[in-house]
């Protein structure tokens, strides 16, 4: 049985991180702001958030170290969901998990993801699960090309994904995915994709922020524009439907929602993460509560905070080698720079962000 303390835990308790990388460390940089001390778990020594947090390190399916974790902490919550949902469920029997180990098993497992979807009434993009070669070739025929092959779990930033052309050779798509379980989707011709995040607290609070762009690079998200240039009544659609998956999912913390944005107007959830995401960092420069401190809010059982934008905005990630040009960055008077303290630069590995900010401009897409 779940172990549930408390609703409202005040400043000066230890919230528990699960994962060690950068939303870890913004999370408890964040929480510190509330008083708050963190304790983060993570398998690798020297890992980001334990620059500015306790840390154990330890492997994640290691149940002794999981429970000496959580008689250090009085609440735990999550920076990333490719973890076990099982240890999760374990560290949930002794100290009190926001969000529940359940809403981490929806989300990191795509087949279940889409299906929740789509059983709420959000459309996704056409989609079959792929169990072995045969399921791809039915899978194919039923979608067509072109079509995306993707790992049912712990894919991000384009890995663990191959898209499938008229030339593609299923034999060799499927030798991809290594034999795991996998799920072929239909291809979007989207106008832009855009993503909303919504916090949400014990007592069903929800606030959503602004509605934003987001533009990749190599399969990695390159640029957030706060707001999205949408019309405004397709922004609300998109907060309703953050707003109804953080409610059927009962999620306390914080939800980030993907979209495809059809050029006829449609909006198709592409998958969901129940964290902190690079698509909202803008708000720790252009919002009166930004991501990090509204997740350490919900968490703790607190009022939610403003997420209105007082300033137009610009995310741009850092990767490899873009971290060369901080000292320029600096030199400009409208820029924020957000550095997470990894030693070595390597291509693809997100290294700090920089969000440039402007004069609010209400006729673009968001609230009002």
């Amino acid at each position: 049985m779940s172990v549930d303390r408390p609703s409202v835990i005040p400043p000066g308790a230890t919230i528990g991180i699960i994962g060690g990388g950068q939303l870890g460390r913004m999370t408890a940089l964040a929480a510190a702001r509330l008083g708050y001390r963190c304790h983060v778990f993570c398998p690798e020594a020297d890992c980001p958030a334990s620059h500015v947090a306790t840390a154990t390190v330890a492997a994640y399916e290691d149940r002794e170290a999981l429970a000496r974790f959580a008689e250090l902490v009085d609440v735990v919550t999550f920076e990333f969901e490719n973890i076990p949902a099982e240890s999760v469920r374990v560290l949930s029997q002794r100290v009190t998990v926001r969000p529940g180990w359940r809403v981490l098993e929806t989300a990191q497992d795509r087949v279940v993801e889409k299906s929740f979807f789509n059983a709420i009434g959000v459309e996704t993009a056409g989609w079959r699960p792929v169990a072995d070669r045969t399921d791809l070739e039915r899978a194919v025929a039923e979608l067509g090309r072109p079509s995306v092959l993707k790992t049912a779990r712990f894919g991000y930033d384009g890995k663990g994904q191959v898209k499938i052309d008229a030339t593609t050779s299923l034999d060799e798509a499927w030798a991809e995915m290594k034999g795991v379980p996998a799920i072929l989707e239909s291809f979007v011709g989207f106008e832009r994709e855009a993503s909303v995040i919504v916090a949400r607290g014990a007592d069903g609070t929800a606030r959503c922020f602004d509605v934003v762009e987001n533009r990749h690079r190599n399969h990695i998200l390159d640029q957030t524009i706060a707001p999205a240039p949408v019309t405004p009544a397709l922004a609300l659609r998109a907060e309703e439907i953050a707003l109804r998956t953080a409610e059927k999912l009962e999620l306390v913390g914080l939800l980030a929602v993907e979209l495809f944005v059809t050029p006829d107007g449609r909006l198709l959830a592409n998958e969901m993460a129940p964290r902190p995401h690079n698509s909202g960092h803008w708000t720790m420069d252009a919002c009166a509560t930004d991501q990090f401190e509204q997740l350490v809010r919900a968490v703790c059982g607190l009022p939610l905070g403003s997420t209105e934008r007082h300033l137009d905005a610009v995310m741009t990630n850092l990767i490899g080698d873009d971290i060369n040009q901080w000292l320029s960055i600096l030199s400009e008077p409208d820029a924020h720079l957000h550095l997470y303290g990894k030693r070595e630069a390597r291509t693809g590995r997100k290294m700090g962000h920089v969000t440039r900010v402007f004069s609010r401009n209400d006729e673009a897409g968001g609230k009002n």
